[in-house]
């Protein structure tokens, strides 16, 4: 199988992310991941086509209660980037996230989840769950519903579908936030991709999203919705204000679906990027969720 890896000299003096890289090795190939502070761990799962990078705002505060784990999934960040677009599925995301917690040995886990980190998480923590306490919901889905798929969200995969491997990673984050980012931010989003064989794993991600119950990850985030429906594992649920992928009703669903969740809390002024746009309010609200449990 060939291999992308990053060099490491990309990701130096990315503004605002100054965390030390760290590794475990996987069938053989290299997963990243942040771990800063102390205490019982909070796992942050990033979606698409982002990376550790957009918690970056968040984990200095995190980190100031509790121990914070960041990992980016194979094809993103500094993790190892398969070339070709099979290796890529719905599993495999969800089976290295399961090997990088039993790796870590996490336990009395609180997980954050956007995007894509929302059906990876969530299947990983009804598969694990001995090993949660919590699920934090940002703006994701389990896509499915009479509501799905969003007009947002085809718009999104049709211009993924075109892009291909040229997918423009740092435009596609600047759409998906309200505020106006600093030209060394966008550059810092694409730095793990200079080439186009690097980004497999980006182009690959819209695809996988299934849009009616026969694709291939209809069946297992079935199986998830319908353990989540018994589980009344403590579930804070936050969702952003002007997302056209995942509009705020779709948290109030969430919210309403989970039984140890309260109601949704709204984060006013950010978009589908919800950490790029309010990180440190997010970080805010989860430090005293956590704290008040």
């Amino acid at each position: 199988m060939d291999v992308y890896r990053t060099p490491d000299e990309r990701f130096e003096a990315l503004p605002g992310y100054p965390f030390e890289p760290r590794y475990v090795e996987l069938d053989g190939l290299r997963l990243h991941y942040l771990d800063e502070g102390q205490g019982d761990p909070v796992l942050l799962l990033h979606g698409e086509p982002d990376w550790s990078y957009l918690y970056r705002r968040m984990v200095p505060i995190l980190a100031l209660a509790r121990r914070v784990i960041a990992p980016d999934y194979f094809g993103f960040g500094r993790s190892d980037k398969p070339v070709g677009p099979d290796f890529y599925t719905y599993d495999r995301h969800v089976e290295s996230i399961k090997a990088l917690i039993e790796r870590l040995d996490l336990r009395q886990v609180t997980v954050v989840m956007q995007d894509w980190g929302g059906p990876i998480g969530l299947r990983v923590a009804v598969e694990m769950r001995e090993r949660f306490d919590r699920l934090v919901v940002l703006n994701t889905g389990l896509f499915g519903g009479k509501e799905w798929p969003t007009e947002g969200f085809l718009s999104w995969r049709r211009f993924a579908e075109r892009a291909g491997l040229e997918l423009p990673v740092g435009r596609i984050i600047q759409l998906s936030c309200v505020r106006q980012l600093e030209p060394e931010v966008v550059a810092a989003y694409e730095a793990p991709w200079p080439v186009p064989e690097s980004k497999h794993g980006v182009a690959r991600f819209p695809l996988l999203v299934p849009l009616d119950a026969d694709d291939p990850a209809a069946a297992p985030l079935r199986r998830v919705a319908k353990e989540l429906r018994g589980w009344e594992v403590p579930a804070l649920v936050l969702w952003s204000d002007s997302d056209p992928v995942f509009p705020v009703e779709f948290g109030r669903r969430f919210a309403e679906f989970l039984p140890g969740a309260g109601e949704m809390e709204v984060i006013a002024g950010a978009g589908h990027m919800l950490q790029e746009d309010k990180g440190e309010e997010i970080a805010e609200r989860i430090v005293r969720w956590v704290s008040s449990e």
